[in-house]
């Protein structure tokens, strides 16, 4: 008997926030996202929000009844000590405005990834701690119920000793998908050339590395390759790769293979594979999603999975979901009310910097591999992630 048992139908927790004033850089695509999960987030308020292009920033703000700042300097200025700024910019430009935050000492949460190159991930994590602000990186799904039940059940023993993972980030064919069609609800087209551009693994990898760090801390080496299997996808010359894959040797022990592409048939799944057996979850991008546990079993002298998987939950509330848009169903405020909620706690965030260095420092190391990088060892580090209050 598993030591959680199906409760059935449970209240949403709604996350409440003490210190919730945030400002917005950035109104493409992914802010909508970002503001449907602020509805769902209670007592956390927009104060400021600032784009370079001045009809995006209009039709964004109008859509979501937010107050406008025609420049950088005046978003700061709007934005109190005490709250947030989240950079939603495309990538290339998530160093330099990160910085500025930073260097005008204001806490910061920056879409994925931190920055494009590990010298400047470096420096941002530099400038953080002299000026002494928190500086956070997405994805933020570690936080949610289906990564948290999943490092409950390692701690609890549940498959036994964690020796292999597979992690799969497989998005389809997208090159040959309606991809110039795509819009966010305020009419935001797909960023369609920053997404091949700076490639699915810069994109994409975090979500699962930031599961396995949590759970087993630090990466010691990276063995990946890369490659763009299908080039000059928009007709404008060649992209980063769409494919990458990579054996993650972690310090505490276990191995993992870690795979992005834009081309392999969907799959977004994980399985933990330890000495009882294996727990797995099959989307990445639902912060809800069943954890499963196949306990394995000796039939006629052969060893199975059990065919009926048992559903593991936590018996208690969690977070507060986000109605489902697209292929995601993930509330992308947990990692910005996480930060906020450890401001007003006075403690250390979850999503901290070193946090934030080391999984860019793992992404890069993938993404960048090609066909001879070999063996890579890192030179970042992190703590393991405390668990949420509702898992221990």
């Amino acid at each position: 008997m598993l030591p959680f048992a199906d409760h059935g139908p449970r209240p949403v927790q709604r996350i409440a926030v003490p210190v919730s004033r945030i400002s917005i850089i950035g109104c493409g695509f992914v802010a909508d996202l970002y503001m449907r999960s602020v509805q769902a987030t209670s007592g956390m308020s927009v104060v400021a929000v600032y784009d370079h292009d001045p009809e995006r920033l209009r039709v964004f703000c109008a859509h979501w009844n937010l107050r406008p700042v025609a420049t950088l300097e005046a978003l700061l200025d709007a934005t109190p000590q005490d709250g947030l700024v989240l950079n939603l910019t495309n990538p290339e430009a998530h160093y330099e405005l990160t910085k500025s935050c930073l260097l005008a000492g204001h806490h910061v949460y920056s879409e994925k990834p931190l920055a494009m190159t590990l010298d400047q991930a470096r420096d941002l994590h530099r400038i953080a701690g002299q000026k002494g602000v928190m500086l956070g990186s997405a994805p933020c799904s570690v936080l949610g119920e289906a990564a948290q039940t999943l490092g409950h059940a390692l701690r609890s023993d549940i498959c036994g000793t964690p020796r292999l993972i597979y992690a799969e980030l497989d998005d389809g064919f997208v090159p040959q998908a309606a991809y110039r069609k795509w819009q966010s609800e305020s009419g935001a087209p797909w960023p369609f050339q920053d997404e091949f551009d700076v490639g699915c693994t810069l994109e994409h990898a975090g979500y699962y590395l930031a599961w396995m760090i949590s759970w087993f801390g630090p990466v010691k080496s990276v063995t990946a390759a890369s490659a763009e299997c299908l080039p000059d996808k928009t007709g404008t010359g060649p992209s980063a790769p769409d494919f990458a894959t990579a054996t993650l040797f972690f310090a505490s022990g276990p191995v993992a293979r870690l795979t992005c592409s834009i081309l392999a048939p969907h799959d977004h799944s994980i399985r933990v594979i330890g000495d009882k057996g294996v727990l797995k979850v099959d989307q990445a991008w639902d912060n809800a999603a069943p954890v499963r546990f196949a306990k394995r079993l000796r039939l006629r002298r052969r060893l199975i999975e059990h065919p009926l998987p048992r559903r593991i939950r936590l018996p208690q509330p969690t977070h507060p979901k986000v109605k489902r848009w697209g292929a995601a169903a993930m509330n992308f405020m947990l990692g910005p009310a996480e930060m906020l909620d450890a401001l007003a706690e006075g403690r250390p965030s979850r999503l901290s910097a070193d946090f934030a260095l080391h999984m860019t420092e793992v992404t890069l190391a993938i993404s960048s591999a090609g066909d001879s990088a070999g063996a890579v060892r890192m030179t970042t580090t992190c703590e393991r992630m405390e668990p949420m209050p509702w898992s221990r």
